[in-house]
């Protein structure tokens, strides 16, 4: 039996203000803020939609895996400005994903590697079906494989 599963974004609460830092203090954590020039080419991790061109968007350190285990990780993610997190529901897929080369990381419940893949983004969902059918794996996280950013979490639905 397949174990359904939910995709799910970072929380825009999260990241409440950060439009309104200057440049200075946006420098002072690690960020810029950027415009777009190209779509698809800024996918923002909220939202989990490709930012349109003439967007403004910030470019941030983000730590996409707060764990006690070796495995602890961070990366710089975009983010857009967006009034809510959309949620997605069981078994979709956020259309951003559909066109990417992915880097698929699943992981046990002590935040320990226990599979990889490296699919394209039309594959996705059976590639999620097939790591949770492994019972030890607790979670996935979706990256961009080519430059490595991450992209959003995965759990059991």
């Amino acid at each position: 039996m397949k174990a359904n599963f939910k995709i799910l974004p970072l929380n825009h609460m999260e990241f409440s203000g950060i439009f309104e830092l200057s440049d200075l203090e946006l420098e002072k954590i690690g960020a810029i803020k950027m415009t777009v020039d190209k779509f698809p080419g800024f996918p923002c991790r909220i939202s989990l939609e490709d930012a349109e061109i003439g967007e403004e968007v910030i470019l941030l350190p983000y730590k996409h895996h707060k764990t006690d285990s070796p495995y602890q990780a961070s990366g710089a993610i975009f983010i857009r400005k967006r009034t809510n997190t959309p949620i997605f529901k069981n078994n979709e897929i956020p259309k951003m994903l559909n066109h990417r080369l992915l880097s698929l990381r699943g992981y046990d419940e002590n935040g320990i590697m226990k599979e990889t893949a490296v699919i394209e983004g039309n594959l996705l969902k059976e590639q999620i079906f097939k790591f949770f059918e492994n019972e030890k794996i607790e979670y996935i996280h979706i990256h961009n494989a080519r430059p490595g950013c991450y992209n959003c979490l995965v759990e059991r639905a």
